[in-house]
């Protein structure tokens, strides 16, 4: 796997990749929209995208980096990690790349699904008691904190985004991108493994990669604060990302030739 010790260095090269390898593709839907024989949504792809960077905890420096799209991306990381499954976040009306139409792109009052409402399912919906898989209540991203603070070298701190109901997609709604998020520790730092089934280069790709770091260093924060004997001496580590299909619009393939 190709490593990096800078983001903006591994995002150039994913950026060449696409130039040089990429093929186009026509799929059958876009963002849960029926988009069968319609040119305009042509797409470029490049399968199964992986790579490796050393994470920062600065984060100036992990924007100067990444180049995110501020101060959206800020903003929404601030809901991700709030502890609410908010659905619509507030965010989604300054996404810089925003739909025109909601119930054409997710819903009317809520999107099928959206980032905070996944990562803190226990009572969306104001649910009374938490959510039931078949046997045992629903986690969320406190119940990861709580284990790596019972077991800081656990194999098992999985943050999963990517739910059952989402399978097949059985129910007609558009799914998640990001399959799930593998928090794991040894020695003294934290490293992150990021699975991701489908990321739009243009519109996605470098916000995806800031908010995970972001996670990275918002979980050591958490971590620290119950556990510091543990947690104090220990830093990012590496972000590794995996990405079955990176894409773009086929009429944005010039785009890559720009600097």
């Amino acid at each position: 796997m190709k490593a990096f010790g800078k983001f903006n260095a591994a995002i150039d090269w994913t950026k060449e990749k696409m130039n040089d390898f990429c093929y186009e593709v026509h799929t059958e839907k876009w963002q849960g929209k029926d988009i069968k024989n319609d040119d305009k949504f042509a797409m470029i792809e490049i399968l199964n995208h992986s790579f490796t960077c050393t994470m920062v905890e600065d984060i100036p420096e992990l924007v100067k980096q990444i180049s995110p799209n501020l101060p959206w991306a800020d903003d929404h990381f601030e809901e991700r990690v709030g502890g609410k499954p908010l659905n619509p976040p507030p965010s989604h009306n300054w996404w810089p790349f925003a739909q025109k139409n909601n119930a054409e792109f997710g819903g009317t009052t809520k999107f099928s699904h959206t980032y905070p409402e996944r990562m803190w399912p226990k009572y969306a919906d104001d649910a009374k008691d938490p959510y039931k898989g078949i046997r045992f209540n629903y986690g969320d991203f406190s119940d990861v904190i709580d284990l790596m603070v019972k077991e800081p070298f656990t194999r098992q701190a999985f943050l999963p985004i990517w739910f059952p109901e989402d399978t097949g997609g059985a129910n007609g709604e558009r799914v998640p991108c990001t399959i799930g998020y593998h928090f794991i520790r040894r020695h003294n730092y934290l490293h992150i493994v990021y699975y991701i089934r489908s990321c739009d280069f243009f519109r996605h790709f470098r916000d995806d990669i800031y908010l995970a770091c972001r996670k990275v260093i918002w979980l050591l924060e958490r971590l620290r604060e119950k556990d510091p004997d543990s947690w104090n001496d220990v830093k990012p580590g590496m972000y590794t990302m995996h990405i079955t299909s990176l894409h773009a619009f086929k009429h944005e393939k010039f785009l890559l030739k720009k600097k």
